[in-house]
């Protein structure tokens, strides 16, 4: 049996001794067979980001068989207010074998599976995110050849009754371990059940912020993915929220992804890791430095930044935590292991690969894989407001038109950070490079400047886009953040009407 498959958290991954790729319907019934499966669960992500759900109980082979190989309608209108009439509301939601996982939670034995949205002609619906974001990867590849390969980074606060031994120290909790870390126990299950569930974990650790008030106490916390194909890693981040969230219930605990809970606080982001790669090959790196190809697709970031927002950054309070001088990011520049610039190039081995052998002297040498192939690029303003597909899809678009800018290399170079000369992205330094937007008013005059370069290709309907106009726009949120700076109380009021985002 393959290591891969041998050591695999993923139940059936294991039992059917082939990996989730793939999975076929014949795959899966004789799962269900063999592990007396009772249910069966359809999810799929709605126009508010969230997973739904469709349940059904199994009662014969043959019923198993037609759900299966037909899916179910659902109620579109509901499920996608704005984008669908009530008079023909009608969708088909079809399973995709290759996502199917045990249900982690269940107390009747179930396997759920991720759908897919179609319309009554049986094409794939044109306004579904899982759909734009195929249609924004298959545009990538036409224009560069290259597949587009991501990971998040989950950062959410733990809100529990205070309790007061081994207190951490306040915005001092970077990869604290229990006993300071109180909920160090509820992360690794969480990433366990993710990995089980079809997830790629890197690893996670604890965060900065930690703070008490009210009674309560506040614990960040962080899982961090691995790079994976663009569809796969969208599935994984919207299963990972509701792997997280079901298991803060599960202890009693509130659990946050919202980008800013208090004032003078760490905020939570959800920082996305890019490469691009052809023939298994990272083609953002090149000989231990960073190709033309990365600096193309980071000209793209750049450029379309301002209205990238618009996916990534959805409520008034991801307007509190891009605040200037603080560490996530508000001018739009990029630099090498700067985590104040909105696009980060952090460490990648470039070169560096004896260094084992130094920690370990006694150890014999072997030769050693190209570490350097793990070098991605990483796109810090978005948090856990972000619609997870569309977002994606978002920045697949971006890193496509960096190839289409006629001046992207220079463009890149023109708003590069050289932290060794002492620049700066913030304070006077900022006044060099472009803003992000300051509200989701302004979020949405963006998109509409730039909208176009979405909708080109076919990727973005027309219809979303006026639609995610409008949502933002109904904030009204263009002097929010200034007029609540001195008004605390009233602050809390718009943090806690978002606190469950996402």
């Amino acid at each position: 049996m393959d290591d891969k498959i041998k050591l695999s958290p993923h139940a059936l991954v294991t039992a059917l001794n082939k990996p989730a790729s793939s999975f076929t319907k014949e795959d899966l019934i004789r799962y269900i067979e063999e592990q007396d499966i009772r249910m069966l669960n359809f999810r799929y992500p709605a126009e508010d980001g969230r997973l739904k759900t469709l349940s059904f109980i199994i009662s014969s082979r043959w019923h198993l068989d037609r759900v299966l190989s037909a899916g179910e309608r659902v109620d579109g209108s509901s499920l996608f207010p704005d984008y669908v009439e009530a008079g023909a509301s009608d969708l088909y939601v079809i399973p995709r074998y290759s996502s199917a996982f045990r249900n982690p939670f269940a107390e009747i034995p179930s396997l759920d599976i991720l759908c897919s949205y179609y319309d009554k002609d049986g094409a794939p619906f044109a306004n579904a995110p899982d759909h734009i974001l195929r249609k924004a990867h298959e545009s990538l590849r036409k224009v560069t050849g290259m597949d587009f390969e991501v990971m998040g980074e989950l950062e959410y606060y733990v809100i529990s009754e205070r309790r007061s031994l081994f207190e951490a120290f306040d915005q001092r909790g970077y990869h604290e371990s229990y006993p300071f870390a109180k909920w160090e126990a509820l992360r690794n299950q969480a990433m366990y059940a993710i990995a089980a569930c079809g997830g790629s974990i890197k690893y996670g650790h604890s965060e900065v912020g930690n703070f008490k008030e009210g009674g309560l106490d506040y614990e960040q916390n962080e899982i961090e993915f691995v790079p994976a194909a663009l569809e796969n890693a969208a599935d994984q981040l919207i299963v990972a929220k509701w792997i997280l969230r079901s298991l803060a219930y599960n202890h009693r605990v509130a659990l946050t992804f919202a980008p800013k809970i208090t004032t003078g606080k760490a905020g939570s982001g959800m920082h996305i890791h890019t490469r691009l790669v052809q023939g298994g090959k990272n083609m953002f790196t090149s000989n231990g430095t960073l190709t033309d190809t990365a600096k193309k697709a980071i000209a793209g970031y750049l450029s379309l930044a301002p209205s990238l927002t618009a996916f990534g950054n959805t409520i008034p309070t991801s307007y509190f935590r891009l605040v200037p001088n603080m560490e996530a990011p508000t001018t739009i520049c990029w630099g090498d292991r700067n985590r104040k610039a909105l696009v980060r190039v952090p460490l990648g081995w470039q070169g560096k690969s004896d260094m084992i052998f130094q920690a370990n002297p006694n150890e014999p040498r072997w030769p050693l894989d190209d570490f350097s192939n793990r070098q991605t690029i990483e796109f810090r303003s978005p948090d856990g407001s972000a619609d997870i597909y569309l977002l994606l899809a978002g920045l697949t678009v971006a890193a496509r038109y960096g190839f289409e800018m006629k001046d992207a290399l220079e463009f890149a170079k023109r708003n590069y950070v050289d932290i060794g000369n002492k620049q700066d992205c913030t304070g006077q330094g900022a006044s060099h490079y472009n803003q992000l937007p300051a509200s989701c008013w302004d979020s949405a005059d963006c998109l509409k400047e730039q909208r176009t370069i979405y909708e080109q290709m076919n990727v973005f309907p027309p219809q979303i886009i006026d639609g995610i106009i409008r949502k933002l726009q109904k904030y009204n949120d263009q002097h929010l953040r200034v007029s609540l700076i001195e008004n605390e109380k009233e602050m809390m009021k718009v943090v806690n009407t978002y606190i469950h985002c996402g």
